[in-house]
């Protein structure tokens, strides 16, 4: 973004820190160091809180300071990402009267509906619905994760933002960092005993929008239909007694789990380590207009993956591929089917070239040349926020 700013732009980033992710006062004073001599940019950091009392009073402390940052930085654009951000925002922008751009446009309300963490009379869920129409209705224009979010707001808002719409741009993926070249490191197999192993390999958390028990009910096929060739590898916070307990309900052999909490610098190196990767979110309708991260990260280390239906425009392009396989039920005939189409995959994998014709995907659909034309479009010298 700021590459596309006219010359001696400023950009004041705001956050939240979440209380295990804080960083020390001298870690923050290097950050904030670093933003500001490298890109000119400025950190406002806040805490986080769950939503209750304190939050709402949090937000309240926030919103005055941005109003009075707005000001006296002369800022011209309110610039957020996601909608629960984009609730905030849209209140400093009305108070305000700055430009309103709504980034990674997806819904979040009604998904927090579909994975009962919310219910729909619940205070949390009509605070952000209501101010997701509302930011809707105002923004002057919106970088939404896939197109089809166009529709979405059409019948779920009951607002037309066809004419406000830029390029869709998904979750992009540094295939820099995610360098395909990192796959499968012999020191690494050897120490977490992966050596020909077939391993599929799931960064992230379970339970809320992804499934549990029906993960662990897939790998258990997986490794009745490959026997002791088949390993997994989880990169993930769980605790192991969470893993245990999901094992134990699914009779899968605790001893061919493997698990990890990895930084994200990292993460290439071990998501390599896998021949299939797998992104288990559950079912609903608000998971067709977003994009999950891990899908890209997959496919950048050349990885087939396993992904339920509908999900962002994602289910699509592995059907389209061939690149993976869809999950379509939750049956031990269904898992075995997924099991044998992946086999398949990895048999014929030098004579496909799957792994490069994967990599080559992540780079056309979730490469950050994606955000390099948003941004100029929306930012350069011809750039769209420049005549709102």
């Amino acid at each position: 973004m700021k590459k596309y700013l006219p010359k001696g732009s400023k950009i004041y980033l705001m956050t939240l820190e979440q209380p295990h992710f804080k960083m020390s006062e001298e870690q923050k004073e290097q950050v904030k160091k670093e933003l500001q001599n490298d890109f000119d940019i400025y950190l406002l950091d806040f805490s986080y809180y769950r939503f209750g009392l304190r939050s709402i009073l949090n937000w309240v402390r926030i919103v005055s300071v941005l109003v009075k940052t707005v000001f006296t930085k002369n800022i011209r654009f309110i610039h957020p990402f996601c909608m629960p951000a984009g609730a905030g925002a849209y209140l400093v922008s009305k108070f305000t009267g700055k430009k309103l751009i709504i980034d990674s446009f997806e819904p979040h309300a009604e998904a927090m509906l579909e994975s009962n963490t919310w219910k729909k009379n619940s205070l949390a869920f009509q605070i952000l619905w209501n101010l997701e129409k509302l930011q809707t209705s105002r923004a002057s224009a919106f970088v939404p994760c896939v197109n089809e979010m166009q529709n979405y707001a059409k019948n779920r808002y009951r607002i037309d933002i066809s004419d406000r719409c830029l390029e869709s741009k998904p979750a992009c993926v540094d295939v820099n960092l995610f360098d395909f070249n990192k796959r499968k490191n012999p020191k690494l197999l050897e120490e977490l005993g992966l050596q020909d192993k077939i391993v599929s390999v799931y960064a992230g958390k379970f339970g809320s929008s992804y499934l549990e028990k029906e993960i662990f009910d897939f790998w258990k096929v997986c490794h009745d239909f490959w026997g002791d060739t088949f390993r997994v590898l989880i990169l993930t916070s769980h605790k192991e007694e969470e893993i245990n307990n999901y094992c134990r309900e699914s009779n899968l052999d605790r001893n061919i789990v493997t698990t990890k909490f990895v930084f994200h610098e990292h993460i290439p190196s071990y998501i390599g380590l896998g021949d299939f990767g797998v992104t288990p979110f559950k079912p609903a309708a608000s998971k067709r207009y977003g994009t999950p991260i891990k899908t890209g990260e997959y496919w950048a280390m050349g990885l087939p993956v396993v992904i339920t239906p509908h999900i962002s425009d994602d289910s699509d392009t592995i059907k389209k591929y061939q690149i993976g396989s869809i999950m379509n039920e939750f049956t031990e005939e269904e898992y075995l089917r997924i099991a044998k189409e992946i086999n398949e995959l990895l048999v014929h994998k030098e004579e496909t070239n799957l792994h490069q014709k994967i990599r080559d995907i992540a780079e056309k659909y979730r490469g950050f040349q994606i955000a390099h034309r948003v941004y100029d479009e929306l930012y350069g010298e011809k750039g769209r926020a420049w005549t709102f």
